[in-house]
C-alpha cells in the first residue's frame, strides 16, 4: 500500500527550477532512500513530505492527504503521526536529553508528567541509550549519542513514519553502522515507515530496501540496487561507482 505519493512535483524558487514533474511512491513498511548528486533536490523533497515547504505544482501525497492543499488543522493532526530526525539531530541544547524527547507528549497529548518521563526513558532505552544520559545535555553528548536521542524524540509520539536526513552523516564509520543496524532494528519491530536521505554507500547498500536517484529535475532511477547494478545509463553508472 502506498503511503506517500508524489506525482508531477514542481518545485521552484523564482526562476530556479529545482524538481519538473517528479513523480514516485513509497510503500508502507519501506525503508526509502532519496539520493542524487548535490542540488538535485534531496532534502526540498523531504522538506516537501514534511510541510516545511510547498510544492510549486503538482501533488504530494503523505498518508492519503494531499499536503500541498491541507487545512491547518489537518495538518497539525497530520505532523502528530511523523517523526523526523534532522541532519545534526537539532536537539534544543538548554534542555536536558529526557526533556528534549518530552516536549512532543507535552505538547500534543494530556498523558501525566510521570507518564510522560516514563515513556521518554523507554524511547532512549528503545535507540540504545542508557538512562543516565536523561540528565544530560546535548553539549555533553557524541555526535552518535545525539542522532540517537534525536530519533527517540522523533520517535516519541509513536509515529507510523520516520524522517531522516543524512542520518550517517558526520558519524565515525562505526558509529555510522551502528546507527544503520538501529535502524533496521526498529522498522523490524515497530513496522515503521521510513524515509531517509542519504549518501552514505553503505547505507545504500544494506539498508534501503528502494531508492530514487534525483537528476536533471527528475527521477532519474526507481529501483533497488541490483537493479542499479544492470543500468547501462552512463550517469547511473558513475553514480553507481
Amino acid at each position: 500500500m502506498s503511503i506517500i505519493e508524489a506525482k508531477d512535483v514542481v518545485t521552484s524558487f523564482g526562476k530556479n527550477v529545482i524538481h519538473d514533474g517528479v513523480n514516485f511512491q513509497i510503500q508502507q513498511g519501506e525503508i526509502f532512500g532519496l539520493l542524487g548528486g548535490s542540488g538535485s533536490g534531496k532534502t526540498t523533497l523531504l522538506r516537501e513530505m514534511i510541510l516545511l515547504q510547498k510544492v510549486t505544482a503538482g501533488q504530494m501525497f503523505v498518508l492519503d492527504k494531499d499536503v500541498s492543499q491541507i487545512s491547518n488543522d489537518e495538518a497539525q493532526e497530520l505532523r502528530q503521526k511523523w517523526g523526523v530526525l534532522f541532519q545534526f539531530g537539532a536537539l534544543f541544547t538548554s534542555l536536558t536529553i529526557l526533556e528534549n524527547v518530552a516536549i512532543a507528549l507535552k505538547e500534543y497529548t494530556n498523558i501525566p508528567d510521570w507518564l510522560i518521563e516514563e515513556s521518554a526513558l523507554m524511547k532512549l532505552s528503545m535507540v540504545g541509550l542508557p538512562p543516565k544520559v536523561a540528565t544530560m545535555f546535548p553539549s555533553e553528548l557524541s555526535g552518535g549519542m545525539k542522532k540517537r536521542a534525536g530519533l527517540a524524540r522523533a520517535l516519541a509520539l509513536d509515529p507510523k513514519l520516520l524522517f531522516l536526513d543524512e542520518p550517517t552523516s558526520g558519524l565515525d564509520p562505526q558509529s555510522a553502522r551502528a546507527f544503520d543496524e538501529l535502524i533496521l532494528t526498529l522498522r523490524e519491530t515497530l513496522g515503521i515507515t521510513v524515509v531517509m536521505v542519504t549518501h552514505d554507500k553503505d547505507t545504500i547498500n544494506n539498508v534501503l530496501d528502494r531508492f530514487v536517484i534525483l537528476g536533471n529535475k527528475k527521477v532519474m532511477f526507481d529501483g533497488n540496487m541490483d537493479l542499479l547494478k544492470l543500468t547501462t545509463d552512463p550517469i547511473l553508472q558513475k553514480f553507481l561507482n
